[in-house]
């Protein structure tokens, strides 16, 4: 008789090359949960995630009968349902701040990233501009504090942190001695165990 493999109770629909799907890839690791990842690409999508989720998309996250397909959403479950290491303040105001970063990152980089990737080369020449300079002004509040406004890591870096790695594949170069900085922060989360072990292989090769 063959041995059936025990299956986690949690299965994550995840894009290979999406950064959405990354950023919960990284609480996922974090967090150390025990995940089954389906990768699933455009031309390939499993049957059953229409089922699952009304838009057919990544990343979708199913944990026994729930089932959660938004991003922001799906990063506080997990903070909330695997409480260590914790990815939010535990003080009602420093959490409402991480939130409203987290909302300003999907409100003035995501569509950035989005027009670069798919939009004509003009708006993704402007997009690119605009995003590199957003960058580098954001470098100095890296001065102070090892991790996007703050002493630990949270999930305001888990979304950032998906972006600054697309970084080359976007084709964006940073003024080095500009944002020495930025490039010190990505350098310790690009270290961490959790964000090393979030990377799929699509990811790996963005950078090699």
């Amino acid at each position: 008789m063959g041995v059936v493999a025990k299956r986690s109770s949690m299965i994550f629909y995840s894009g290979g090359a999406d950064h959405f799907s990354h950023r919960v890839r990284i609480v996922l690791a974090e967090k150390g949960v025990a995940v089954d990842i389906v990768e699933v690409s455009d031309d390939q999508r499993p049957e059953e995630l229409a089922d699952l989720n009304p838009y057919n998309s990544v990343p979708t996250l199913l944990d026994r009968d729930l089932v959660l397909y938004e991003s922001k959403v799906m990063m506080e479950y997990l903070d909330e349902r695997f409480p260590h290491p914790p990815l939010l303040p535990v003080y009602p105001v420093a959490r409402a701040q991480s939130r409203l970063w987290m909302h300003r990152i999907e409100r003035e980089w995501c569509p950035l990233v989005a027009q670069i990737e798919q939009g004509p080369k003009k708006e993704a020449d402007k997009a690119r501009k605009e995003l590199r300079e957003s960058l580098v002004g954001i470098s100095p509040i890296f001065e102070d504090m090892p991790f996007f406004m703050s002493e630990e890591f949270t999930l305001v870096d888990c979304c950032l942190a998906p972006i600054l790695w697309r970084l080359p594949a976007l084709n964006i170069e940073l003024p080095e001695k500009q944002v020495a900085p930025l490039i010190g922060y990505m350098e310790r989360v690009f270290e961490r165990d959790g964000f090393k072990a979030s990377l799929s292989e699509r990811e790996r090769e963005m950078r090699s």
